[in-house]
């Protein structure tokens, strides 16, 4: 598979490391900040500039400001699009009208990391069961590096609002610091941004009795990066069209419907 990255930050090198790993091959970088080019990969500083000719897909981690524009660039062009970036989902309803017009294919998630995704899973069948137990109170937070520009994340989102769906008491979840009582229908899920953090995740069942802790911290971006490239080369193996998550990926891994 032949790749094109868009973002040449920590991401975009991880993406590049493990690619090239998995056998793969880095055809073209856009990035506006890249200008050494040691090896033959085509670089360009925006998406209009590159040559996607040789591209099977492309993996685009950038910022949220510029996420936008990127998906609808690589849409026109026709490039399987696998979009690793947070804070443009509320944007998801403009994306796919965008990507059914044009007939390309694109895959998105909060979090790419194969590890982060059945944590979901096993917080979301916690989340069940104790739905059974009113005795359990619910709540958690989040942390990442100081230079992550959303808060929270997509990764406390998805995992927040799984949680909410499957805890009947639960009504709100409330992300913002409290200076005040929580009432009982609210979930706590605050965040904090401290240092090089890459991504810890805990959620949290308490009773009088005992507490119960889930929590996934990542050592590294090489999951999200790992994860990534899979999505990449499941949208391309297909030849596949529309708008597309993880879930569809693990659904194929998994052989049944997530």
């Amino acid at each position: 598979m032949r790749i094109a990255i868009i973002g040449y930050g920590k991401m975009g090198k991880m993406i590049e490391q493990i690619a090239l790993l998995q056998g793969h091959s880095i055809a073209v970088i856009v990035d506006p900040f890249v200008t050494n080019n040691a090896s033959n990969i085509q670089i360009a500083k925006t998406i209009a500039q590159a040559d996607f000719n040789s591209v099977d897909a492309a993996i685009e981690f950038t910022q949220p400001d510029t996420a936008l524009a990127n998906i609808n660039a690589l849409a026109e062009r026709k490039i399987p699009s696998v979009i690793g970036t947070t804070g443009w989902h509320d944007k998801m309803d403009e994306v796919v009208k965008t990507i059914e017009k044009t007939k390309s294919a694109l895959l998105w998630a909060s979090n790419f990391s194969i590890g982060v995704n059945i944590f979901y899973r096993i917080a979301w069948h916690a989340s069940e069961l104790f739905n059974k137990f009113s005795e359990y109170d619910a709540g958690g937070f989040e942390a990442h590096h100081n230079k992550k520009m959303d808060s929270p994340s997509g990764t406390a989102k998805i995992l927040a609002e799984g949680v909410l769906s499957r805890l009947d008491r639960k009504k709100k979840i409330v992300y913002e610091t409290m200076n005040r009582k929580p009432q009982t229908d609210e979930f706590h899920f605050p965040s904090l941004r401290l240092g090089s953090v890459p991504g810890t995740h805990s959620l949290f069942f308490d009773s009088q009795a005992d507490t119960i802790e889930i929590t996934h911290t990542a050592r590294n971006r090489e999951g999200l990066a790992s994860g990534a490239v899979h999505a990449a080369l499941w949208l391309v193996t297909c030849k596949r069209q529309g708008v597309f998550t993880i879930d569809d990926v693990l659904s194929d891994l998994f052989k049944e419907k997530i």
